[in-house]
């Protein structure tokens, strides 16, 4: 589904621990990391697609997780120029986001990356907050800025005071 602007609508997942720390996944296969993200289904709404995603890329339920936040609207990203494809009709020329923010209730021993049949990451990691916008793919760096500043404070709420940035 790929609106008439060109992008697809997805959902993009920040999971947070309880000491602000979140949830960092590598792809199968590649160097490349990324928080949990995937596109919402024509018979899905973006709460439902981020639950979906987020069991299909971690094995978490959604009784291991506290929703704490989402953004209050889209946030957009175009993708590189080489990795359009203009056979494709419509063609889609980026993704527009909800960009959800999880508090881990469960355990680490709840994570399953191979819940599903071909999973999407085969390593994750807890990383300090800010850490994804060193590390993820160039042309996703604006919209994990404006999602993680925009969701920070819902992270950082309860986490003591000592291990904020001041």
């Amino acid at each position: 589904m790929i609106d008439s602007d060109g992008y697809r609508p997805n959902v993009g997942i920040i999971l947070s621990n309880a000491e602000g720390k979140v949830f960092w996944a590598r792809r199968c296969g590649q160097n490349a990391w990324q928080f949990p993200q995937g596109g919402i289904r024509n018979d899905e709404t973006p709460d439902q697609a981020m639950y979906r995603e987020l069991f299909e890329e971690t094995g978490l339920l959604p009784e291991h997780v506290d929703m704490m936040a989402k953004t209050g609207d889209w946030l957009r990203y175009k993708l590189p120029k080489h990795m359009i494809r203009k056979n494709t009709n419509p063609v889609c020329i980026g993704q527009k986001q909800i960009w959800f923010v999880l508090k881990l209730i469960g355990s680490d021993s709840d994570f399953n990356l191979s819940a599903i049949e071909k999973p999407e990451f085969d390593h994750w990691q807890w990383v300090d907050y800010w850490q994804p916008m060193n590390e993820v793919v160039f042309f996703k760096r604006k919209v994990y800025k404006k999602a993680l500043s925009e969701l920070e404070p819902y992270v950082l709420q309860d986490v003591p005071i000592k291990q904020k940035k001041i």
